[in-house]
């Protein structure tokens, strides 16, 4: 008896994005990288393909970090005192994409400079082909100084900037539009504060391929749920033919999963949570893998064994199924 899968049809589909400029396109990134495309709900092979599957990003930093789990710099070792080491070391470790966070001060406490910053995101260019995503530390004043000078320095190169938010996304949109870049629109975990960011956006005129949108998340067990439930409303949206949520996604696990309380801590704890290491790297490639099922099209992570661990997750979940 053959049995007919019941397929839905949908009005709209999610943009394509393309980030990374070779020397062909007026960069000296090895490649470039497309995502989004997609004309249904994740993986659902059986109503319509998934042209372009979710990207693994490495985070790595401008210099040590103060604040990371040892279990993180462990895994990075000396590769984290320098950025340009970063990158390889990460590329080695199979990451699709970089990002480069720039850090609020530098080793001796002072601020991060333009220069400095500049001078972190050319490094990581020389020493990787990869696309790259440059953060700013986070604070609105600060990314606005600190990403117009590597924006200007970067010209052409189709760079990734963020994270631009309704306190400074003016500054942000007009230098990548100035210089050939793109931007990630972070708003809040609400979709209509998504959409409203979007929307400011566009009517400043930078086109909406070249924008990717970071709804944020929590990691599992703080906030998961909320996180993807929101993420979920906003593809359906976007497949609904809703324009302004039809961006693809981005998101930062590793940031989210590293700061709970399961993977930070070693010492006094229940002996019922496990081994420290384990679990830590558990606790972000679960929260990753739970977040790519509700649509997200980048996940940046921090542990090169989450990104192992991520990317076999993908492959099977790209596998089309082999029907009776």
């Amino acid at each position: 008896m053959t049995v007919e899968i019941p397929k839905e049809t949908w009005a709209g589909s999610v943009r394509t994005v393309t980030f990374g400029a070779t020397a062909s396109e007026g960069g000296t990134r090895a490649r470039s990288l497309t995502v989004g495309g997609q004309k249904t709900l994740p993986f659902l092979h059986f109503e319509h393909e998934t042209p372009h599957p979710p990207l693994v990003a490495i985070e790595i930093k401008d210099r040590r970090p103060d604040d990371w789990s040892p279990l993180l710099l462990e895994a990075w070792g000396e590769a984290a005192n320098d950025p340009a080491s970063w990158a390889k070391a990460a590329e080695a470790a199979g990451a699709d994409v970089l990002v480069l966070a720039l850090s609020l001060n530098d080793a001796n406490g002072q601020p991060t400079t333009p220069e400095a910053a500049v001078a972190a995101t050319q490094a990581v260019l020389k020493a990787s082909g990869m696309p790259l995503i440059v953060f700013g530390p986070g604070q609105a004043e600060v990314d606005n100084v600190l990403l117009v000078a590597v924006a200007e320095a970067t010209k052409g190169e189709r760079l990734v900037l963020g994270i631009c938010e309704d306190k400074n996304y003016r500054t942000i949109v007009a230098t990548a539009m100035a210089n050939g870049h793109l931007i990630t629109a972070r708003s809040p975990m609400d979709v209509n504060l998504a959409k409203q960011l979007n929307i400011l956006i566009k009517d400043m005129g930078l086109p909406l391929d070249r924008i990717l949108m970071d709804p944020t998340t929590g990691a599992l067990g703080y906030g998961i749920e909320y996180g993807y439930s929101v993420m979920e409303r906003l593809r359906l949206a976007a497949l609904q033919g809703d324009a302004m949520t039809q961006m693809p996604m981005v998101v930062t696990p590793g940031f989210e999963a590293w700061k709970t309380k399961e993977a930070k801590v070693g010492q006094d704890v229940p002996a019922a949570w496990g081994e420290w290491r384990e679990r830590g790297i558990a606790w972000e490639t679960l929260t990753a893998v739970t977040l790519i099922e509700s649509g997200a099209d980048i996940v940046v992570l921090r542990h090169p064994e989450s990104v192992a661990r991520l990317h076999q997750a993908i492959q099977s979940l790209m596998a089309l199924p082999e029907l009776a």
